[in-house]
C-alpha cells in the first residue's frame, strides 16, 4: 500500500478515538491492509475490530464515541451525567463512567483497563416514551458522545440505589448530589415521572425531592400513587441495611 495512503491515516483519524473496520474503510484501508499495518507498526490491535494508530491513547470520550456505533440508545447517564454538568460530591482520581444502553454488549477487556465502567440497559420507561429526546452532547466534548440531561440522570441515578455490586449507589451520596441540583426544570422531570415504570425510582425522586426543599421537589406524591398507591418498597443491601421506601 501506498505511502500516501498511510500518511492519511496518520494525519486524519480522531485522536484518542479507536478505529473500527468501517472507519477504516472511510480511509480506503481494506482488511488485508489492516493486517499488514498491525504488523509494520503503523496500527496497534486492541481488540477484535478495534485499533488505534500507534502512538495513540484512547481516551473516555473516544472510547464512548466507539461503543455508540455498537450499543443502540448509548450514553453517560446517572452519577457521570450529572458530575459532567457541575454536580458532583466526591472528586475522585479515576471515577467509574456510568453507561446506559438499550441492548446487552459484551465489552472487550482493554476498555476496562482504559476507562472504569458501569453498564446496564435497565428500562426505566414505558416502550412508547421517546426517552432519547433527553439525551445531548455537551459543549466542549465530543459532539457523538451523548449524555442525560440532569433529570433524567437523577432518575438514572435513583435506579442505582440499592443495588449490589459495582453498580451500587449509596443512599447519602444521592442525597447530597440532589442538594446540588437546585435548578431541575419541572416541565422536563414531570414527563419523565408520567411515564416510569419503577417504583421505586419515582419514589426515591419524590423522597429526595422533598429533603432538597427545591420548587421541583414538591407535590411528587401524585406520580407514586399511579404506580403503587398504597403500598411500600423495601430491598436488603448486602451489608445488611433495608432500604425501605414509604408508600
Amino acid at each position: 500500500m501506498s505511502d500516501r495512503k498511510i500518511q492519511r491515516l496518520i494525519k486524519n483519524a480522531p485522536r484518542g478515538q479507536p478505529l473500527d473496520p468501517a472507519m477504516l474503510r472511510s480511509f480506503d484501508i481494506s482488511p488485508a491492509q489492516t493486517t499488514y499495518l498491525v504488523s509494520a507498526g503503523w496500527l496497534q490491535r486492541l481488540s477484535k475490530g478495534a485499533y488505534l494508530v500507534t502512538g495513540d491513547v484512547a481516551s473516555v470520550e473516544g472510547i464512548i464515541t466507539y461503543l455508540s456505533r455498537r450499543i443502540p440508545g448509548l450514553h453517560v447517564g446517572g452519577k457521570t451525567a450529572l458530575d459532567w454538568q457541575g454536580a458532583r460530591h466526591n472528586v475522585a482520581f479515576r471515577p467509574k463512567i456510568t453507561l446506559w444502553g438499550s441492548k446487552a454488549y459484551r465489552f472487550p477487556a482493554w476498555i476496562e483497563r482504559q476507562m472504569p465502567y458501569t453498564f446496564q440497559t435497565t428500562q426505566l420507561f414505558n416502550d412508547k416514551y421517546p426517552v432519547t429526546q433527553w439525551f445531548r452532547p455537551l459543549p466542549f466534548k465530543n459532539e457523538h458522545v451523548l449524555v442525560s440531561v440532569p433529570e433524567l440522570a437523577l432518575l438514572e441515578l435513583t435506579s442505582d440505589i440499592g443495588k449490589r455490586g459495582r453498580k451500587g449507589q449509596s443512599l447519602d451520596e444521592a442525597v447530597q448530589l440532589t442538594d446540588t441540583l437546585r435548578n431541575l426544570r419541572i416541565d422536563v422531570l414531570i414527563p419523565l415521572l408520567e411515564n416510569c415504570v419503577r417504583v421505586k425510582v419515582v419514589k426515591l425522586v419524590r423522597d429526595l425531592g422533598q429533603s432538597s426543599g427545591y420548587a421541583w421537589g414538591e407535590d411528587l406524591q401524585k406520580y407514586v400513587n399511579r404506580l403503587s398507591q398504597g403500598k411500600r418498597w423495601s430491598s436488603k443491601g448486602t451489608n445488611g441495611r433495608r432500604l425501605t421506601l414509604k408508600p
